[in-house]
């Protein structure tokens, strides 16, 4: 991906796909072709997550079945960390296990606390195909475990039991845009 001071800068935003969208809930498939498509995929999705003012975006919460993240994430130091990930795996995790706020762009305005690992490590490739291997700590551990979720066809959510479950989903079926959902639009 050619560099640029602001990257989604020349992305379109692309609508998110919300709970209840097979979209969000299917396991995602390797990228093979790293080339101005997948740029392209990238740039839209920056420029998609900047719209919707969160810090991470799978490739499947717009509808593109591909392993593929991005992210403007803060740590608990305030450090911004930024960048994205082809065909990441999430090949550790450590440090004890955090209960914290989650949020999460394809359930607007839900948040619950969910356990998560303190420290994370992810490898995968950038645009080109250059390997990387990206750690993060504390928020920006939490936003790397995310995001690897939903490229297994994961959320937030299958981390909560109990009360916190069931408030979750009871506040996502009384949402706004549950209705969207149900109509398939």
């Amino acid at each position: 991906m050619p560099s640029r001071t602001i990257p989604g800068s020349t992305g379109c935003p692309r609508p998110l796909r919300l709970l209840g969208d097979p979209a969000i809930e299917a396991p995602c498939q390797e990228v093979t072709a790293f080339d101005g498509d997948l740029s392209r995929l990238i740039e839209d999705m920056f420029a998609t997550m900047y719209a919707a003012r969160g810090v991470g975006l799978a490739a499947n919460q717009i509808g593109v079945p591909l392993r593929v993240f991005v992210y403007d994430c803060p740590d608990d130091e305030d450090r911004r960390h930024l960048g994205h990930l082809v065909n990441p795996r999430l090949t550790g995790t450590q440090g004890p296990v955090v209960r914290g706020p989650e949020g999460c762009l394809s359930l607007p305005g839900i948040e619950a606390g969910t356990p998560r690992h303190d420290e994370a490590v992810v490898e995968g490739f950038d645009a080109s195909g250059a390997p990387l291997r990206v750690h993060g700590s504390g928020f920006f551990a939490r936003c790397l475990q995310h995001e690897c979720d939903h490229l297994e066809g994961g959320l937030y959510l299958d981390h909560l039991t109990g009360l916190r479950r069931r408030r979750a989903l009871r506040a996502a079926a009384r949402a706004p845009w549950a209705d969207r959902v149900a109509a398939g639009r």
